[in-house]
């Protein structure tokens, strides 16, 4: 995990809303105080498809998963300085900034100490790819694979604009965005709900199909993983995505879906986290 020295302690830039965020940790310091954690949502698989048991390899003992499902750990990408600025990103390519490039630092090092990864999947966007090759790297998956459908919803003309003014300066789009029905596209070439539930489903059905009795990580957006957790959990509210956050899903070759675990950012501990931050809810991308 990456320290910075007490006088590079930075505040996240001001914006003009009615209540400023705090400022976030950069520091291992323990002595500091941290965020609390969310609570990770009451959703469970099955007891017959929890955990990993223990099988042989290479004349060894190791955890491998059930050949029932795949375990696929979806993670949204560390933080951008867009999303300090509640600035709407989209299809946008936003890289990380110094705050999201440690906290994949964090969840690489929390992955790497977990059963073995066979592969890395990514949105094509760098704030997720950046994010899926530290992970990679830290549990020695050598390439990490781009799968496009796993970007994040297509906003259309909010795409650039500040959260709080998209009212003003693209009405027209706002009222399409903050619409309840999941059909209806943003002016500008964004997609609907429906669109982004679409695509995204399918790739991860995609990917689990793939890896039937192996663990991967996908890495994607708040946005995208809001729709995924949809699909597996269609009566129970997502919360917040968290940058970093892990989300824990299994899915059979069946095309049964169940979460394992939901929301866990306790590797964020000593990095700190953006808690009230831009993205990762129904009215962010």
């Amino acid at each position: 995990m990456i320290a910075k020295s007490r006088s590079q302690f930075r505040e996240s830039p001001p914006h003009s809303i009615a209540h400023p965020r705090p400022s976030r940790l950069l520091s291992t310091n323990t002595n500091l105080k941290h965020f609390p954690l969310p609570l990770s949502s009451a959703i469970a698989c099955p007891a017959q498809d929890q955990g990993t048991f223990d099988c042989t390899e290479n004349g060894g003992s190791i955890e491998c998963v059930s050949p029932k499902y795949a375990e696929i750990i979806v993670i949204r990408h560390g933080e951008t300085e867009w999303n300090t600025n509640r600035r709407i990103q989209g299809h946008l390519d936003v890289d990380l900034n110094d705050v999201g490039r440690q906290q994949a630092v964090a969840v690489a090092d929390r992955i790497s100490k977990e059963p073995k990864i066979s592969a890395v999947y990514s949105s094509d966007l760098k704030r997720a790819f950046c994010t899926a090759e530290i992970i990679a790297k830290g549990c020695g998956v050598i390439e990490v694979t781009k799968e496009a459908d796993l970007r994040e919803r297509h906003l259309g003309d909010l795409q650039g604009v500040v959260f709080h003014e998209a009212h003003i300066v693209k009405p027209e789009a706002h009222k399409a965005f903050v619409s309840p029905r999941e059909d209806q596209e943003i002016p500008g070439g964004g997609e609907s709900f429906n669109q982004l539930y679409k695509r995204s489903t399918l790739a991860l059905q995609r990917i689990a199909k793939k890896h039937q009795g192996e663990r991967v990580v996908v890495v994607s957006h708040g946005g995208t993983i809001r729709a995924l957790h949809k699909r597996a959990s269609p009566h129970q509210r997502c919360g917040k995505v968290l940058n970093t956050s892990v989300n824990v899903f299994h899915l059979s070759k069946d095309e049964k879906w169940c979460i394992k675990s939901w929301g866990d950012v306790s590797h964020l501990n000593q990095t700190g986290f953006l808690d009230s931050g831009f993205g990762g809810d129904r009215n962010s991308g």
